[in-house]
């Protein structure tokens, strides 16, 4: 069994490291230099920046931070964002990243996904996916981080973006980011039962037990974003407290 991955996921408006609750209400946290370094230091598996206002203004601007923290920090790095064609995902590529994350863009154009995946591999094409519940059991995906409903059901998006050559799934319950209420474990299941890629969980974490509830309903990592910023826990202590509930993590 591969390990579960923890994965610090960093927001980020302008230069500044953010958060939010339920993708809106923004507030400051401080630069993201900064918290990348320190939580590539506690032992991140990898980490996930977000330009949450890239696709309100048609591009991503995270090629400069990108850059700087592929100098200092030696784990995967996923970005997303604002990138609509080949050209963006090959400029953050090149910036230091490993991995490019889309949503909106893919949802206006769904045949992008081939594009990205036939030019740089599926390994490096993950599928982003802002999940709001619409009924039992029924979730509707949203684009422009978290602000437009697109009409699309998550689970028959989920499986057209598997077949359009998609490597990994991030799959953000915007019901639940930020709330410290626990990931929509439902969600998790039901993207579990379909998927045959590896899929990282996003929104919710209040504590340890939330990421054991998650990996048992199919998570291959999880997403954390609140419960680091604010200093409710860090990295250590996580892995520390999952490897005592038996979830199988990467020994440091």
């Amino acid at each position: 069994m591969n390990n579960i991955r923890l994965i610090p996921r960093l927001d980020i408006k302008g230069e500044n490291l953010i958060k939010g609750i339920r993708l809106e209400g923004l507030r400051v946290i401080g630069d993201p230099q900064e918290f990348a370094l320190k939580y590539y230091l506690e032992g991140a598996d990898e980490l996930l920046y977000m330009d949450i206002v890239a696709s309100l203004y048609n591009r991503n601007n995270l090629g400069d931070i990108i850059q700087k923290a592929a100098r200092n920090v030696f784990v995967p790095i996923t970005v997303g964002g604002g990138i609509r064609k080949v050209e963006d995902a090959r400029n953050l590529l090149r910036a230091g990243a490993d991995k490019i994350a889309i949503n909106t863009a893919a949802i206006s154009d769904p045949e992008l996904i081939n594009r990205l995946a036939r030019r740089f591999g599926s390994q490096c094409v993950v599928l982003s996916v802002e999940a709001k519940q619409a009924g039992e059991g029924k979730w509707e995906c949203y684009t422009d981080n978290g602000r437009e409903r697109s009409g699309k059901d998550v689970l028959a998006w989920v499986q057209e973006g598997l077949e359009r050559g998609a490597g990994e799934l991030l799959i953000t319950s915007v019901d639940r980011e930020g709330t410290r209420k626990g990931f929509d474990i439902p969600l998790v299941q039901a993207i579990d039962n379909l998927a045959s890629i590896p899929v990282i969980v996003s929104g919710g974490m209040e504590a340890v037990s939330d990421l054991t509830e998650a990996v048992k309903g199919g998570a291959d990592a999880v997403a954390m974003a609140d419960i680091l910023h604010y200093g409710r826990s860090d990295l250590a202590t996580i892995r520390n407290l999952a490897m005592r509930d038996g979830v199988n993590v990467r020994e440091l």
